[in-house]
């Protein structure tokens, strides 16, 4: 990875291949950030973080993985949740909060790449209640099922499905016309519009 801030008693030291003497015991940490750092970035946004707030958040739980002494049993399950229950406590922060009201329509930066429909529905998801928003990231980004989820934020498999349904249902509202007719244009940012599974599905 490029380099997750960590330090030791020997002072910071950035965590790179080869510069590390342990750095078969790190490989699972590596393969874990790269695997999940875009998607918990993501997710942060959904949980209503700025930017630079889920970026402090991530760096935060995968300083707490590195500290680990064994790997968690399911990594990717342990660092979503560490990573959640950062966030949140994040948002509790009134100052933080101030300063997020003002990026509260930023979600990632522009990029060369970003086509308007992408932008346009990653703003539809932007202005989903947090609740119905952070249930579409972990199950479309994160591939996380309506019983994982429930497990996660300690609801119904039921209720996490019905938040689920409602906000694409608000998605594909807003994107309909020429818009949404275009959708399957689009890259993974959005396929999930057109090819999410039934709410039935687990």
């Amino acid at each position: 990875m490029a380099g997750i801030p960590y330090t030791n008693r020997g002072g910071p030291v950035s965590i790179e291949r080869g510069c590390v003497n342990v750095e078969t015991e790190l490989s699972w940490c590596e393969c874990l950030y790269q695997a999940k750092a875009g998607e918990l970035i993501l997710y942060g946004r959904a949980l209503g973080l700025s930017h630079s707030e889920a970026e402090d958040v991530l760096q935060e739980t995968f300083v707490a993985l590195l500290h680990r002494a064994q790997p968690p049993t399911q990594p990717e399950h342990y660092c979503v949740r560490s990573f959640r229950n950062r966030a949140l406590n994040c948002r509790r922060n009134l100052w933080r909060r101030v300063a997020r009201e003002l990026e509260s329509r930023r979600w990632f930066e522009r990029s060369p790449d970003e086509t308007p429909y992408e932008r346009t529905a990653m703003r539809c998801l932007a202005e989903l209640p947090v609740e119905q928003r952070e249930v579409i990231v972990l199950k479309i980004w994160h591939e996380y099922t309506f019983e994982e989820l429930g497990e996660l934020l300690e609801l119904s498999p039921n209720t996490v499905a019905g938040r689920y349904r409602y906000g694409l249902q608000k998605i594909r509202a807003r994107l309909k016309g020429a818009t949404y007719e275009r959708m399957e244009s689009l890259g993974e940012t959005v396929a999930f519009l057109e090819a999410a599974a039934p709410v039935g599905e687990a």
